[in-house]
């Protein structure tokens, strides 16, 4: 693989697999194996559970559970027609799940994964969905009618409605009580007072255009925002000033950053990519590398303690139409071919 002049292996020590050792250089980034899961049907976000060592996955009616030191599955979760997401609450043993197709979310025990109760959403097609700790609320983001619903983590009552004024994509809480959010149909920033559910601030994104994933370099309060038109536009969370660009291949649909090796990751199903980008100061970046992934690996989870990024993607068939509000057209799954590809150091 190819080496980026002048950048130094990285020197914090990870904990992986019972043993510590060196993070390294992003440059020495490489696909560690891929693991056929098989199935049917399509999928959306992951969660990693790091301090469990496990792994959510979204598959539609579904929602699989896999162990990340064995990668086998351990768990499932049923009854979750549309699901797009996955929201933990480890201090109340609570996870969320948005199903689209059903306007809820389910609600699960994070120890049995048993299901405890579903909440209505005040929108329809719950897609995003994320926890805010400081306030214990949960946030879906509705992409067919432009809203937000808070609910109380804790009682699983439904605390407010946010109207945002644009379809939601993903969405980063900052641990200080605010949420952001990308709007995809008006390519902006919001920034969300968790406690008092008001829209803050709403920034524009250009250059970026129609963006999808996000999220956030929480120390030093920077966004990484993924937009279809192949830009990673990085952002200052204070004030919603860009900092810069930097190049993406096409069909993003998740970024994650990780805080110890300050890196940003990008994945891009469209060219079957993994941006990989150092933060070399919180006002100066740099793409290291272009990872081949896997063509449809377009959504992914990062686990801050290995270092380790998963994507997940299946064989293709025909072409379908697009979607409504999507900027792009899907293609039919073979049935049996979904596959988990795990990326790392």
């Amino acid at each position: 693989m190819k080496k980026v002049a002048g950048l130094f292996c990285l020197m914090a020590a990870v904990f992986i697999q019972g043993q510590a050792v060196p993070a390294r250089a992003a440059e020495e980034y490489h696909v560690i194996k891929k693991i056929v899961l098989g199935g049917k049907g399509g999928w959306d976000y992951m969660k990693d559970d790091s301090a469990q060592h496990r792994l959510f996955i979204s598959r539609w009616t579904h929602v699989m559970v896999l162990d990340t030191r064995t990668l086998k599955v351990i768990g499932d979760i049923p009854n979750t027609l549309g699901v797009h997401g996955i929201a933990l609450a480890p201090k109340l043993n609570r996870g969320f799940i948005s199903d689209g197709g059903a306007n809820q979310v389910t609600i699960f025990n994070l120890k049995t994964l048993k299901v405890t109760a579903t909440v209505k959403t005040t929108g329809e097609g719950p897609d995003c969905i994320v926890y805010d700790p400081v306030t214990e609320r949960v946030f879906t983001f509705n992409g067919r009618s432009d809203n937000s619903t808070a609910i109380d983590a804790a009682t699983g009552k439904v605390v407010g409605t946010i109207a945002l004024g644009g379809r939601p994509e993903y969405a980063a809480a900052d641990g200080e009580g605010h949420i952001y959010n990308n709007l995809e149909s008006t390519s902006e920033e919001l920034e969300i007072d968790a406690r008092t559910l008001a829209i803050l601030h709403r920034w524009p994104l250009a250059p970026g255009e129609h963006p999808s994933g996000l999220s956030m370099d929480q120390k030093h309060r920077v966004l990484f925002s993924g937009c279809h038109n192949q830009k990673l536009v990085i952002m200052n969370a204070n004030n919603g000033h860009v900092i810069t660009t930097e190049p993406i291949g096409p069909g993003v649909d998740a970024t994650r950053f990780d805080p110890e090796a300050e890196l940003a990751f990008s994945s891009n199903g469209g060219s079957g990519t993994l941006t990989i980008v150092k933060e070399d100061s919180p006002t100066k970046f740099h793409v290291v590398e272009q990872l081949p992934t896997e063509l449809g690996a377009r959504t992914m989870a990062l686990d801050p303690a290995t270092h380790r990024v998963y994507l997940v993607t299946a064989k293709f068939g025909a072409l379908e139409p697009p979607r409504p509000g999507e900027h792009f057209r899907r293609r039919t799954i073979m049935p049996g071919t979904f596959t988990l590809i795990v990326v790392g150091p």
